[in-house]
Formats: structure tokens, sequence, C-alpha cells
């Protein structure tokens, strides 16, 4: 379905036409040089049940400073108080399209609100900015579906279960064959430890992707996602009794959740249950923190991850990707699931691995 441009309204209508005191309902751009106005975008989102980590405002110095990436981080107000967010950003790429994406980089996004009308206004902002830039497709990354009418992409899944209180019971409630392989890690006396930097991890994720034929994020990304989110982004590197490093996970915390996000693991990590045992820990210590929620995150359906995922007692939840497409008749298909790339996947596995640390960061930015 091809989407034509929505008509120009004005963005701040007089109060009587909505009904509610004497105010109106304005929209702005947040700057990226106001800390002021970016504190209360995160007070906002911290507050609104709809809103996800990826709706914080860091992800727009992100996004602008590591990629090089437009951005558009709109928010609706009325008399000074905030209601509701919708992140942008443009990605402009010869070889996988021209987008505007809530978010990219992130496996959630779209309008988080607490009205309506303020949902509506964001989303219609947001149709008119596609449309002046002339980009392919909009993409709402939705956790609920919000336009029975709007194409969607049903390839995404996501897991998320409660995190009990009592540590103990976490471990009974992973179901019986997976937490033979915790105990394994266990028994191997693995340990877990909370790196001040990103480094050990970066070398664990960059040998990982580069076997499964996936560019990788630079170093410096992981360092500037330290940098602008402090505590809430926090790296666990799973040792051997040696203090080698086998597994570790960079993850994201928001209110009373925990994110692994980004992951590796070493070859030896499979056979001494290194993975098993470092979300296992994970768990654990975000238990111990009083942390309510597990999101095991974003896997494609009946892939590796995805059967790993439901190991663990995890039950799949479908995400609501929906688009706006303007130049194009379908939805755009840019992963590692289409046949057209596996070539190119087979190729870079055979890069040396310099060479693709290298070069990765350069084509990853286009991967959003």
């Amino acid at each position: 379905m091809n989407h034509a441009a929505p008509a120009m309204e004005t963005l701040e209508r007089p109060a009587a036409d909505r009904g509610r005191g004497n105010a109106s309902l304005a929209l702005h751009t947040l700057a990226h040089d106001d800390p002021t106005a970016a504190a209360r975008w995160d007070a906002y989102v911290l507050a609104c049940p709809q809103a996800t980590f990826f709706h914080r405002a860091g992800w727009q110095r992100i996004i602008r400073d590591a990629f090089r990436h437009r951005t558009w981080f709109l928010y609706a107000e009325r008399g000074g108080v905030i209601e509701g967010v919708l992140p942008l950003a443009q990605v402009k790429s010869a070889l996988f399209g021209h987008s505007l994406v809530s978010l990219p980089f992130g496996v959630y996004g779209g309008v988080a609100a607490s009205s309506d009308e303020a949902a509506t206004l964001l989303e219609h902002r947001a149709r008119q900015l596609a449309v002046e830039l002339g980009v392919d497709h909009l993409e709402f990354r939705n956790v609920a579906p919000r336009h029975a009418d709007w194409p969607t992409q049903d390839l995404y899944v996501t897991f998320r279960k409660e995190i009990l209180p009592d540590v103990e019971a976490n471990m009974l409630a992973i179901p019986r064959k997976q937490r033979a392989m915790v105990r394994k890690g266990i028994k191997n006396e693995l340990r877990s430890v909370l790196d001040a930097t990103p480094q050990r991890f970066f070398a664990l994720y960059a040998d990982n992707v580069h076997r499964h034929g996936t560019p990788p994020y630079s170093l410096r990304y992981f360092e500037a996602l330290q940098r602008e989110f402090g505590r809430d982004c926090e790296v666990l590197t799973v040792e051997d009794k040696d203090g080698k490093p086998l597994s570790s996970v960079l993850s994201f915390y928001f209110r009373d959740e925990v994110l692994p996000y980004y992951a590796g693991d070493d070859e030896a990590a499979r056979d001494l249950a290194a993975n098993d045992f470092k979300y296992w820990e994970l768990m654990r210590r975000a238990c111990e923190r009083g942390l309510k929620v597990f999101d095991y995150g974003r896997s494609k359906k009946d892939t590796g991850p995805y059967a790993f995922k439901k190991n663990w007692g995890f039950e799949p939840q479908q995400l609501h990707y929906e688009y706006c497409l303007y130049k194009r008749d379908r939805i755009p298909e840019n992963n590692p699931l289409n046949p057209k790339y596996r070539m190119i996947i087979a190729a870079w596995r055979k890069l040396p691995l310099g060479v693709a640390n290298a070069l990765g960061p350069h084509i990853v930015r286009y991967l959003g």
C-alpha cells in the first residue's frame, strides 16, 4: 500500500477544539544541545507505560555521532506538559534503501503517548516528514499494533518474562534441560564479573559475529553507549577458573527491566556452557537488584536464538513493525534470512577478522 502525503494541518489548535482547558497541543523537535529539554523528555519516557529504553533521548546523540544519520526527536506538549514522544532517524543507503525509522538500531520504537491526540499529531508529522525527505518508506517498530491497514512485518518476536523475587525460584522456573546447562556452567567453576569497559566484550562479540557472517559495530560505538547511558549500560563477562573470558553480554537497564542486547562468545564457550551460565548470572544479579522483568529481546522466528530463548521457558510475543510505503511496493527484507544476502554472508566469513572489524562499521551503519 503506497501512501500519499498527508494533508497539512496546524500544529497548534485552539483548546476549544479539544475541550481541555485553555492550553493548545504544540509539536516540537528536541534540540541536540538542550540538556534541560532532554531531561524533560527522559522524565516523560520513564513514566510513560508505552515507552521503552529505545525512546530515551540519548539515542539521538548515539545515532547522530556514531552513525552520522539525521534525527528528528518529536514531542507533543500542552501547557508545558509533554503528552507524547516519537524518535525518528533517516537512514539513506544505496544498497538498502532510503527510510525514516523509529527507531534504527533499536528493537522497539514508534509513538509513546499519553493521549490519542498527541499520538495522532506525532504520527501525522512523521508522515509529512517522510514525504519531505523523499524516503522509500516510513517504519514504526511498535510493540503493539496501531494501524490495521498498514503493511506489517511479522518476522520478529520478543521474549519477556517476570523475574521472581527469589533467586532459587528463578532457577527452578528454568525448564529442566536448560537448567542442567546452567548447572553445568556452575560445575565448571565459571564466574561472572562486571567490566568497566567494553574491550573484552568487543573481542568476543567481533569474533562471534564474524563467524556468523555479520559486519560488526565498532568498539567506539559500545564505548559511546556506556558514556551516554552510564549505569544503565552494563557489561557482564563470564570467565573460566583461570580468568579467561569466554562469554560476554552488554545489557541495558530501564525502569525495573534488564535487556541483554549485544553478546559474544568464544568458541570454547559452548562446551563449558558459558553462554547459558552468562544469562543465568544476569538474571540472578537482576533478581538480587530487585528488578521485575527479564527482556530477552528480539529474535527472528524459527531461528537458533528463537529456539534458545524458548528453551528458557520464555514465550514469544509478536512485534508489530508497521510501514508506510512511498516509493516501494512491498516492505523491505533487509535481514540475513533474505536469500539474496547468502553469498555476501558466506564471503564475509572468509575475510580476515581484522579486515572485517575495519570494514564492518562502515556497512553496519546502514543496517539499523
